[in-house]
């Protein structure tokens, strides 16, 4: 297996865990914790001996988003010039640059092609936020414990949460989608519960425990017959996360003074003023 630095791979019998690493920093995303996400789930999709996959986080919580204090600088940025150069500037140096999905990865996401769809149990507990309401939304299933909280907080940040409304909203079409889209605001696991986007409301501690479970429960199933039930779900989602990630890529979001504002009030802890430019 393949030595990775930001999570950590492993596989019993045919359950597959990666765990999100980063504690200290409550998960949150950088480009190298998403390359290796990456990495492990391909590694995960071509073990022969791999049936399912549990997707958890280490420490507080599952993941709080992206690392936006690892990329300060550029939110800190007067502009968008300067916020290019600095970014150019930090990979030159071979720094870690803003988390990957700030800048779109198309609408297949993490999980949208494989080579075998074999399924995906998110277990999460503390804050799913940002990117990583993002991920546990493309899971296949999800297993909460009561304390987790979900947002789609890229809102908040200046930047579109269209993608992760679009996944959200296939599995829970319900106007909270909509809320959690226009507000950026934090949503108890209990409400999606009820709503439907989690599978299984579990008390603290035991998201992991119910999260392995569960996925006994799929393997009593014959895994070609599952995989084509994940081909068929995933394919829910992708074709309008991806006419969305198009219509995400003209906003330019990015290049907006609000977003640099909201970069800003961020690290600096207080309350941004928008302008709504």
């Amino acid at each position: 297996m393949s030595d990775y630095q930001t999570i950590n791979y492993q596989r019993k019998d045919r359950i597959a865990y990666l765990m999100l690493n980063r504690p200290d920093a409550l998960n949150t995303m950088t480009d190298q914790l998403e390359a290796e996400v990456r990495q492990a789930l391909l590694e995960f999709d071509l073990d022969d001996d791999a049936w399912i996959l549990i997707l958890h986080g280490a420490g507080k919580c599952f993941c709080a988003g992206v690392d936006l204090k690892s990329h300060g600088s550029f939110a800190l940025a007067k502009d968008a010039k300067s916020r290019h150069e600095g970014e150019v500037a930090a990979l030159k140096k071979g720094e870690i640059g803003p988390a990957q999905h700030l800048k779109g990865t198309g609408g297949e996401g993490w999980m949208g092609r494989t080579i075998n769809y074999k399924p995906v149990i998110a277990a999460v507990h503390g804050y799913a936020l940002g990117g990583g309401a993002h991920i546990a939304a493309e899971c296949d299933l999800i297993v909460a414990s009561e304390d987790a909280t979900f947002a789609i907080s890229e809102t908040a940040r200046g930047m579109s949460g269209s993608r992760t409304w679009a996944k959200i909203r296939t599995f829970m079409p319900s106007k909270v989608a909509n809320e959690m889209l226009l507000t950026g605001a934090r949503t108890p696991a209990s409400e999606l519960y009820r709503l439907g986007l989690i599978n299984r409301l579990v008390p603290n501690g035991q998201h992991l425990q119910a999260a392995e479970e569960l996925a006994k429960k799929v393997l009593e199933a014959p895994p070609l017959a599952v995989r084509d039930g994940v081909r068929i779900s995933r394919r829910l989602w992708v074709s309008h996360a991806t006419q969305l990630d198009h219509e995400m890529q003209l906003t330019r979001l990015a290049e907006t003074e609000d977003f640099a504002e909201a970069g800003r009030a961020f690290v600096e802890k207080r309350k941004p003023n928008f302008k709504a430019r």
